[in-house]
């Protein structure tokens, strides 16, 4: 799954090296994202933008040989009439997101003329609890939706469905979140390594002295001596001004977790140094790695860590 840039890691990077070993299928949401990830590509492996086909766009889709995911009897429609590589059939089992309701996949049948998918699909709503009725009764639905199309290759699970038993798994389970660094479950489940390290460097390294304040409305006030270090990191980068003045240590040095100060600024972050007293104007804190996971970038913001 390399959609929404690869989750933020870069597609045009990530998918070279996804196919490089060996994955033989790439999902986006776009049609702009299947694009740039042909491009980046060139020709190989299959490339399934999951928001369907727009009218107008099946061309398009033929010209840089993606395949059409088709979510509803409308895009069923557009692809019947100009037909090309066998499609990819999403039944919606319990989303209520995309997806052809079971009810309608005889009609797309009719619609499609005989032709055959080379996928159906379905996505699982709440494969994060194992526990969660939901995810037995969307597999049995998935299960009579798909007899259908008798002998076409099923896929069901994302990073958690995967997870959940090999009853899960079909013939393909399409790896988003996992692959980044997460296992995806409510619970950890999964020890997973950190696919990348994000750094910011130190502006500089001062004293707040107790009863001082530090940033913008005054927030946060000093119990007792510290020092802090100025980064350059706010929320114009894309660090969560939700969380400031959190009571998560998210930013890391040498292995030890350092805690924002105050609010987070649009390029600027205050934060506690007093455990890492060599860091120094010109070092660098990370701020996603093996020290930040984005489980606890989330903790501190207050969202969850696909965000």
């Amino acid at each position: 799954m390399v959609k929404a840039d690869a989750y933020g890691f870069g597609a045009q990077a990530v998918a070279p090296a996804l196919a490089k070993a060996g994955a033989r299928t790439l999902f986006t949401a776009t049609l702009a994202e299947a694009l740039a990830v042909r491009r980046s590509l060139g020709d190989g492996p299959t490339i399934i933008a999951l928001n369907g086909p727009a009218a107008g766009e099946i061309p398009v889709y033929h010209q840089a040989s993606l395949t059409a995911c088709l979510n509803s009897l409308e895009q069923a429609a557009l692809w019947a009439a100009n037909p090309g590589p066998a499609p990819v059939i999403h039944i919606d089992t319990g989303m209520n997101r995309l997806g052809l309701r079971p009810d309608e996949v005889g009609e797309v049948s009719s619609i499609l003329g005989g032709a055959r998918p080379s996928l159906v699909m379905s996505h699982l709503a709440c494969a994060s609890d194992p526990s969660h009725a939901k995810n037995a009764l969307q597999r049995a639905l998935f299960v009579e939706a798909a007899a259908s199309f008798g002998g076409v290759r099923r896929s069901l699970s994302a990073s958690a469905g995967a997870q959940l038993g090999s009853s899960f798994a079909f013939d393909m389970i399409r790896p988003g979140i996992g692959l980044y660094g997460w296992d995806g479950m409510d619970r950890a489940a999964m020890a997973l390594a950190s696919a990348a390290r994000v750094t910011a460097p130190v502006l500089q390294r001062r004293r707040i002295l107790a009863g001082e304040t530090a940033g913008y409305g005054a927030t946060f006030t000093a119990r007792q001596d510290l020092d802090a270090v100025i980064v350059a990191c706010g929320y114009a980068d894309g660090f969560f001004r939700s969380a400031s003045g959190s009571a998560f240590a998210c930013v890391g040095h040498q292995g030890v977790r350092l805690a924002v100060l105050g609010r987070v600024s649009m390029d600027l972050l205050i934060v506690d140094a007093s455990a890492a007293p060599g860091l120094q104007a010109g070092d660098r804190v990370e701020l996603l790695g093996p020290t930040i996971a984005a489980t606890q970038i989330a903790a501190a913001a207050g969202t969850l860590p696909y965000e």
